[in-house]
This record gives C-alpha cells, sequence and structure tokens, in this order.
C-alpha cells in the first residue's frame, strides 16, 4: 500500500478495509475504482454506492498536496459508468496560489482524462467554495449533477450554485466532458509529443480557441497527459500542465519526478500556456521541456 494512505486508512471501519486490502495493496493503483470493484466492495462491506463513497473520502483527502495550507480535501467523482474517481487538491511551494488546484476540480478532470463521459455525482469531504461551483457548471451533467458532503442530504449543484452563470450565457454548447476532436495534426511522432497531441484534440476551450494539451514523463517512464479546461468565467480555468500533474499525483508519483515534458497548442492564439508551464516545470526541476506549435 502506497504510505500516503497508511493513516488514513487505519481510520476505515474494520470491514472496509478488509474490502479495500486487495486494491490498496496494488503499488499502481491510480486512485480510481471501478463499478466492478465498487459493487464487489459494496458486497462484502453492505454498503450502498453513495455510503461507500463517502467512506471513501478520507483516502482521496490523502493524496492531497498542501505545502500552503495544510489542509486536506478530497473528493470523488462517480461517474456515469459506476467507475469512482479520487480527488484532492495542490498546492505548489513557492508558486502563486493562482495555481492552486481544488479537489472538485482534482476529481472531475481524473474522470475526464480517464474517458468518463458524465458524472451523476461529486461527494467532497467540505462544502464546495464558489470557485468550485463555477467550475462544476461548465459540466455536461451540471443540471443533474449531486453534491454529497458527510451528515448532509445529497443536493444538486443548483441548490449550490442558485441563478448561475454559464456556457448558455454565453452561447457555448459543447459542453466539458463532452467527446470532441479539434482535428490538430503534428508530423513529429515521438510518443510524448503523440500524447499531448491527443491531450489537445479533446481539450475545452470555447471562449479562446486556444486548444492545448501536456504530457509529462516521469522517471518510472509513465506518461501522464493533461488538457486544457477552461470556463465561462474565466478563472476556474486550468491549464494543461495543472491537469497533467493531477494524473500524476493521484497516480502516486512526486511531482519533482518528470524527466521530460511536452506542451502543444496553437499558434497565434488569443492565449499561450508556454510560459506559465515552462515557469512551473522548471520550479519542479524538469529541465527538458519542448512546446510544439500548430498553425
Amino acid at each position: 500500500m502506497q504510505p500516503r494512505f497508511h493513516s488514513a486508512f487505519a481510520q476505515l471501519p474494520l470491514s472496509l478495509q478488509s474490502a479495500l486490502k486487495p486494491v490498496l495493496d496494488n503499488d499502481h493503483f491510480a486512485a480510481c475504482l471501478s463499478a466492478k470493484e465498487v459493487s464487489r466492495i459494496c458486497a462484502d462491506c453492505g454498503m450502498d454506492a453513495e455510503t461507500l463513497t463517502l467512506s471513501l473520502l478520507p483516502l482521496a483527502a490523502a493524496c492531497a498536496l498542501t505545502p500552503i495550507s495544510a489542509f486536506h480535501v478530497g473528493a470523488i467523482a462517480q461517474g456515469n459508468s459506476g467507475n469512482l474517481y479520487f480527488g484532492a487538491n495542490i498546492e505548489l511551494a513557492t508558486m502563486p496560489l493562482q495555481q492552486t488546484m481544488h479537489a472538485e476540480q482534482s476529481a472531475v478532470t481524473h474522470a475526464w482524462m480517464r474517458n468518463e463521459r458524465k458524472l451523476r455525482a461529486l461527494m467532497v469531504n467540505y462544502t464546495p467554495c464558489g470557485h468550485c461551483r463555477q467550475f462544476m457548471a461548465e459540466l455536461n451533467s451540471a443540471p443533474a449533477l449531486k453534491i454529497c458532503l458527510p451528515n448532509r442530504q445529497p443536493a444538486p449543484l443548483s441548490h449550490y450554485l442558485p441563478d448561475a452563470f454559464g456556457p448558455q450565457d454565453l452561447s457555448i454548447s459543447t459542453l466539458l466532458m463532452d467527446t470532441v476532436d479539434h482535428g490538430l495534426t503534428l508530423a513529429e511522432t515521438d510518443p510524448l509529443t503523440v500524447a499531448a497531441l491527443a491531450a489537445a484534440n479533446r481539450s475545452h476551450a470555447p471562449y479562446s480557441q486556444a486548444f492545448s494539451g501536456v504530457a509529462l514523463e516521469s522517471i518510472t517512464g509513465a506518461v501522464y497527459a493533461g488538457s486544457y479546461a477552461e470556463n465561462a468565467a474565466f478563472n476556474p480555468s486550468l491549464s494543461p500542465l495543472q491537469t497533467a500533474l493531477n494524473m500524476m499525483n493521484l497516480s502516486g508519483e512526486a511531482l519533482t519526478d518528470i524527466k521530460h515534458a511536452v506542451l502543444v497548442e496553437r499558434k497565434n492564439s488569443l492565449l499561450s500556456q508556454w510560459s506559465i508551464t515552462h515557469s512551473i516545470l522548471s520550479t519542479l526541476g524538469c529541465s527538458d521541456i519542448r512546446q510544439q506549435l500548430i498553425n
């Protein structure tokens, strides 16, 4: 079991510990559970899926990186598939607070990057802040999305974000987690660039059209890709690097273990991810950072 889970695991009910142990004992556990695993664990523990998911929040929070606040938030997104995707807040030491990823954003993009197409519910151990409520309003499942908190009745996102401003106010019909392919191409064929290009092609950038994707290769050889995710209110948007770093963290790798990185983005777009991507990766100790521009 990854050391980060030890303390939280010890606090779970014994029946849940027993059911989870075969999953968590896999050193490659990537902070998600398949619908089949959820069904088995529920049967072993006598829990329904919602109760199980709320019970797992301490494990999600154990994935948090909080060098600034020391405040761990955990979230779990339940996909229409029945899969569960952990999320946790990420702070980067010495970097501006705008580079923080909230736990709800982490869980949502985790599901998105693993090809989940819609979410049923999002469980979180603290009430979502306004930033996260606005971020979730971008989702294709926003009208039906259920927010669940410990010791509270589940409520729709509209309960937490009444009279919302969102993509519909800007006549945007393509929503976050919709299936898209922007048709971007490159002559480059190395695997890392191909992964970054694929991430750019599924990015959500309906406001700027600045499609972009990042791929990171760790010292273990694993590759983590991230797509850009824009928001109608702009500020809750996530860079492709944030999305890729989230996948790396949830998979249990240290963010300082990035060996190679590629950013793919459109040339002459209204905005560029290059400067912030290069700055953050350099701070994390990665020196091999490439930018590939698409006309």
